[in-house]
């Protein structure tokens, strides 16, 4: 059984989708993945409407925007196979503040993330919950993480967003510490696998194996050195130094930042959906059971 598999964009917090392929996990359960990328990563959605894929992973965001666009129940998406249970995100800082508070923001040049619009959406909502508004916020919102690693480094600015490797890095350098891990907040679902409701409809059974595939390769992840999973995801990230990718592989374990099953909760994805709706990125409520079916990540650990 053949899939066409979207991988959104490349991320090391995807280690458990890249874990799955490197490790033979698909082959072993008789299934022939094919993975690329779409042109952007707000295409996916669209691409698999159109027939360009079968299969993506990345953010229930993705899946809640098309719903918003597209209300013809016929065009859902579902999410089944959940990877990325928490915030992989994080707030590094020039200078230590042990006691960091998300209140001490606004006595900050905060420089958050443009190359994609759900970790702003979460701390933005995170500050709300604080009793910050987010508008009094110095904030720069218009240059890659990469930019802003730099303009850390020269203290252009005070605090950065950014993932893995960029924390790692910058711990490493003695250039940043780290203030606040997103993963911090609890659960928030952040990565999934997902597919057009007709697909799913007709490819249960791939679709199955592809989870257990998925579960998997999370029970190995978790069991495994760090030194091991780096080993397996390094094809993926051939240009980082082997302690940054062990450091930031460790770093996501140990915050809870890969799930141990492929449930997607319903705390997590109410979290999410709170902080796209109260930051304006989608009008409309997306009710959890429209557009999530565990059932498929239960059949999958139950034949596992």
């Amino acid at each position: 059984m053949r899939i066409r598999l979207y991988e959104s964009l490349r991320a090391l917090f995807y280690a458990p989708f890249y874990v799955a392929l490197e490790r033979g996990a698909h082959e072993r359960l008789g299934l022939d993945v094919a993975l690329d990328r779409p042109e952007t990563s707000d295409r996916a959605a669209t691409d698999l409407f159109e027939g360009k894929a079968d299969v993506s992973w990345g953010g229930p965001m993705r899946m809640m925007q098309h719903m918003n666009r597209d209300r013809d129940p016929d065009r859902r998406l579902i999410a089944f196979g959940e990877a990325v249970t928490r915030d992989p995100f994080f707030v590094i800082g020039a200078e230590p503040r042990p006691d960091f508070r998300l209140g001490d923001l606004r006595e900050c040049r905060l420089a958050t993330v443009s190359e994609v619009p759900t970790p702003w959406m979460c701390l933005r909502e995170d500050l709300r919950r604080d009793g910050v508004d987010p508008a009094d916020l110095e904030r720069v919102a218009d240059r890659t993480m990469a930019e802003n690693a730099d303009a850390l480094r020269r203290g252009e600015v005070d605090a950065i967003q950014v993932f893995e490797p960029f924390a790692e890095t910058l711990v490493r350098e003695g250039a940043g510490v780290i203030w606040r891990a997103g993963a911090s907040r609890g659960p928030t679902s952040y990565t999934t696998y997902y597919a057009p409701v007709g697909y799913v409809r007709q490819n249960r059974e791939s679709l199955v194996l592809l989870t257990r595939a998925l579960h998997e390769a999370l029970i190995w992840l978790h069991g495994a050195d760090a030194g091991e999973v780096a080993d397996v995801v390094r094809p993926y990230f051939p240009d980082l130094p082997d302690l940054v990718l062990r450091g930031a592989i460790a770093r996501y374990r140990d915050l809870g930042v890969w799930g141990r099953d492929p449930i997607l909760p319903l705390v997590g994805f109410v979290r999410l959906k709170v902080s796209l709706i109260s930051g304006g990125f989608i009008a409309r409520d997306v009710p959890f059971d429209d557009c999530v079916d565990n059932s498929i990540a239960e059949a999958a650990m139950a034949a596992g």
